[in-house]
């Protein structure tokens, strides 16, 4: 069902590929392959790939084709959702042909969840958005269910080109690249927070306890925060605060996601502690940082550092809306496990620079 147009050349194509790239390439806008981003072109949707990460666009095919038409009259107006029909299209496949712009980018902006994840963020944004064409949405999960309230949106305001979506994200639409580079910068701007400053981590201690074992020290120092801040301590232990902490951790409770004890140096305890959390990709130790897992995917650390980002950017009084048990239900299963696997199977070529 996927119809390439041949009208369509790579000239036309390169505005998207170059700001996909520079987005995807910036983990305070996109972590692995989260975020996505789209165009219509002559009657084609170009949407990238579920799984593939948006700073592959200059090195890797990771747009597909679709008839916008075809995707509109068959799957939409049918109430079936676009990912479940195109293999490999986004999960958001909806939301970007609902969008009547010719241009949208949906990005995992650090700043924009750190407001996304509270309670009151709709007053909060109210007033640093003041002058934008801009909607609050409130969370819904991802496709058809997104996708519907951003219709409902877009037609009581026809002329919104910038969504800020509860416990996810942000979308930013416009007719080309620079007009969403423009939008995004001002947003950015607007949004900015000064991530607060943690303690330092035990490099030594952490190195001792996972010497001749199955993990090791992360490469990203920032990470360490997660253990050594004990606001983000406590902000983590109240649940999960937006989807891919859920699907990259693969965990439905904030358990994972708890500072544990240091363990006891004596050898046979030593044993005993890497026994009891040898399935975890990551150990959070209360005032001393963390320790990964050999095995971690560059996904899932990707996820890591972005919610170290995230949690930084959040003040000890902020009032925080977690998701609920029923929200977390609705990303588990079937689909996290498809969008964790292609996330896993399509590791970027580039690494993402700080």
């Amino acid at each position: 069902m996927t119809e390439h147009n041949s009208g369509v050349r790579q000239a036309e194509l390169q505005p998207l590929l170059d700001l996909t790239q520079r987005v995807g390439k910036d983990p305070l806008l996109t972590q692995a392959s989260t975020g996505n981003s789209s165009a219509k072109l002559n009657g084609v949707l170009w949407i990238k790939a579920s799984g593939k990460w948006m700073a592959d666009a200059m090195c890797d095919d990771i747009f597909i084709p679709l008839n916008l038409a075809e995707v509109v009259k068959e799957c939409l107006q049918q109430h079936v959702d676009p990912s479940e029909v195109y293999p490999g299209a986004s999960l958001e496949t909806a939301l970007h042909a609902t969008l009547p712009h010719r241009m949208v980018f949906h990005v995992h902006c650090v700043n924009t969840i750190a407001w996304a994840v509270r309670s009151d963020a709709r007053i909060q944004l109210r007033r640093l958005l003041e002058g934008l064409s801009w909607q609050w949405v409130p969370y819904m999960g991802s496709g058809l269910p997104l996708s519907r309230e951003i219709e409902r949106a877009i037609s009581a305001h026809p002329d919104t080109d910038l969504f800020v979506l509860g416990n996810h994200g942000l979308v930013v639409c416009g007719k080309d690249a620079g007009t969403i580079e423009t939008l995004l910068a001002d947003v950015r701007r607007r949004l900015a927070i000064s991530p607060r400053n943690a303690g330092p981590a035990d490099h030594e201690g952490l190195w001792e306890i996972s010497r001749d074992s199955a993990w090791r020290l992360p490469e990203d120092d920032g990470v360490h925060a997660l253990g050594t801040d004990a606001v983000s301590q406590a902000i983590l232990a109240g649940g999960v605060l937006y989807p891919c902490q859920a699907i990259f951790s693969d965990s439905r409770t904030a358990e994972l996601f708890r500072a544990i004890p240091y363990p006891d140096p004596r050898a046979h305890l030593q044993a005993q502690w890497q026994r009891r959390y040898c399935n975890r990709p990551f150990l959070i130790f209360k005032g001393r940082g963390v320790i990964v897992s050999r095995n971690i995917s560059r996904a899932e650390f990707a996820m890591l550092t972005g919610l170290a980002q995230v949690v930084q950017r959040l003040g000890p009084t902020a009032p925080v809306r977690y998701l609920t048990k029923a929200e977390i239900s609705g990303i588990s299963g079937h689909v996290a496990d498809r969008y964790r696997e292609r996330a896993s199977a399509c590791p970027s070529r580039i690494t993402n620079s700080p």
